[in-house]
């Protein structure tokens, strides 16, 4: 079977170095994209099996970026972000986000949602 595959938008270098090593431990495959086009592009390219997401990147807001993959695509979106105002939570989640974890958080948790995600997914066939 192979690894599901995780794209991680993110533009701080530090998280991107957190993650790509903790996930590929938990047998994730990771792709990488540090702009709002470059996850868009990604998420069209590569079909990845679930998007964590970060809403401040340096191209445009991340609910933008929800938003257009939206538009032709239902794979799961965590986002991971240090907004923590409960108004940029419910309009990810408005704009079809799966789930919202705030910064700073537990790699833990994170696998955690990823992996429900990935059942979700599963279970509704897509």
């Amino acid at each position: 079977m192979n690894q599901p595959c995780i794209l991680v938008v993110d533009d701080e270098p530090q998280i991107l170095r957190f993650l790509r090593p903790g996930l590929s431990a938990g047998d994730f495959e990771v792709i990488t994209a540090e702009t709002g086009a470059e996850a868009v592009k990604s998420a069209a390219t590569m079909a990845p099996d679930v998007i964590v997401l970060d809403l401040g990147l340096p191209d445009k807001n991340g609910k933008d970026v929800i938003r257009e993959i939206r538009s032709w695509s239902n794979v799961p979106i965590i986002v991971l972000s240090a907004r923590d105002r409960e108004s940029e939570k419910i309009a990810s989640l408005d704009l079809g986000a799966n789930d919202y974890l705030n910064k700073p958080f537990g790699i833990g948790a994170l696998m955690a949602r990823i992996r429900a995600a990935l059942r979700n997914r599963q279970r509704a066939g897509s």
